[in-house]
């Protein structure tokens, strides 16, 4: 084994060559156009992932400006909703407060007149009392119309308080 045999190297050299052309014709090329074919496949599928990848980027901006505007739209509706909610309180507060000065009045007007519906009244047995009196004190009866007829200049003439 050992041995150098130029016969045998010759036909193995000579074996080798052959063996290299025939691989060249017919493994080497499809070989190869399989292996540009394979990078083609891998450059398109990078670039491909590239292109994903840009528009997902774009896709997340557009998301984050999208969330953004809500957001803005969330609070300028909160911000509304408190103004409106402000106004109607302070409508019902008004509201409230017309109420009770109109309940307050009414109450001002009924106290009014049943003040003066008591004092009409005591003024009337005060002067049926006095005619009562000056009756007994003359020791003489008067008649309804002319007792009418006094009570009435007497009326007149009282203050109003």
């Amino acid at each position: 084994m050992l041995e150098i045999n130029p016969g045998l190297m010759i036909w193995t050299i000579i074996t080798f060559v052959i063996l290299l052309f025939l691989l060249k014709r017919l493994a080497w090329k499809p070989l190869m156009n399989a292996l540009t074919s394979r990078e083609d496949k891998i450059r398109e599928a990078l670039e491909e992932a590239e292109d994903a990848r840009h528009e997902a980027q774009q896709l997340i901006e557009e998301n984050q400006k999208q969330m953004a505007n809500a957001h803005a739209e969330f609070q300028r509706m909160m911000r509304e909703a408190r103004e409106e909610s402000e106004k109607l309180r302070e409508r019902r507060k008004q509201e409230a407060e017309t109420e009770a000065r109109k309940i307050i009045d009414q109450g001002k007007m009924e106290i009014e007149r049943e003040k003066e519906s008591a004092l009409a009244e005591l003024r009337g047995e005060v002067a049926d009392l006095a005619v009562l009196a000056a009756g007994r004190i003359l020791d003489e009866s008067i008649d309804k119309s002319k007792h009418q007829k006094i009570i009435d200049e007497v009326l007149q003439d009282m203050p109003k308080n």
